[in-house]
């Protein structure tokens, strides 16, 4: 009996942090924004991720057709936007792409975009054809993180990982009180490329985006964060946070910023 008040006693004190961290909140309130708290404030950059699921036998004519327009839709000065990476996914669901567009200037660069290639013909046709390709498509409107490196292009070869979590309503100011720490834990080998949450789609959705040379090396460096002290910690909490989440392994396309 005494053996068993011991272990109750010791462990008490560890769960009340675990019940504290889903019912009390660590942020005073707030009247602004999630954006204006979270968000880079020196820039105003808006993000589109887009995700199709293509037909398997239409991957590589998909694949062959956006490597032919999108870099067009990139590289024309007229368009305030620039790709940021495009990937196809190699673990997680498959015959996936995955395109992330940046719209600098926020709403009225995204609006002045689809105006201009509402006009263009070719792009008009390359919808038409690229939809009989799809089976689904969807899209989220981003903010950076204002913690998080803002992407910008790399050399290769890597391999990256988009990890997507839905969380909690109401946790996203909590998510980012703790990831401006924690990213810091992340940065030795220069992995994180950017972080990001939704404004417009699914909401109160995170998004990670990482780079590593190779599997293996991912499982070695996410192994040795749990050895610098306070990692632990920082996910203990952030866990309770989450509703769902989910992890891609992407396969840059060669037209894509990020190699």
């Amino acid at each position: 009996l005494i053996c068993r008040g011991l272990v109750s006693s010791a462990s008490r004190p560890r769960e009340d942090s675990w019940l504290k961290s889903l019912f009390v909140r660590k942020v005073d309130p707030r009247k602004d924004a999630h954006s204006n708290l979270l968000a880079k404030r020196e820039t105003s950059s808006l993000y589109k991720l887009q995700i199709h699921n293509v037909k398997p036998e239409c991957l590589d004519a998909y694949n062959k057709l956006c490597q032919e327009v999108l870099p067009k839709i990139h590289e024309e000065k007229h368009y305030p936007c620039a790709l940021v990476g495009t990937w196809n996914t190699w673990y997680g669901e498959q015959d996936q792409a995955v395109h992330l567009w940046r719209y600098e200037g926020g709403y009225p660069a995204l609006n002045e975009v689809m105006s201009k290639l509402r006009q263009n013909k070719e792009f008009t046709e390359f919808r038409k054809e690229r939809g009989n390709m799809l089976l689904s498509r969807k899209n989220q409107l981003l903010l950076e993180f204002s913690f998080w490196n803002e992407p910008v292009p790399r050399d290769g070869p890597n391999i990256y990982e988009l990890r997507s979590y839905q969380l909690r309503p109401g946790t996203m100011i909590e998510w980012g009180n703790y990831w401006a720490r924690a990213i810091r834990f992340r940065q030795d080998n220069n992995e994180a490329v950017g972080g990001f949450f939704s404004q417009i789609g699914q909401l109160y959705m995170v998004h990670h985006l990482w780079a590593y040379k190779d599997l293996q090396t991912r499982e070695d460096i996410r192994n040795a964060a749990w050895h610098k002290p306070g990692w632990d910690e920082l996910v203990y909490y952030t866990v309770p946070l989450i509703q769902e989440m989910e992890s891609r392994i992407m396969i840059p396309l060669k037209i894509s910023p990020l190699q």
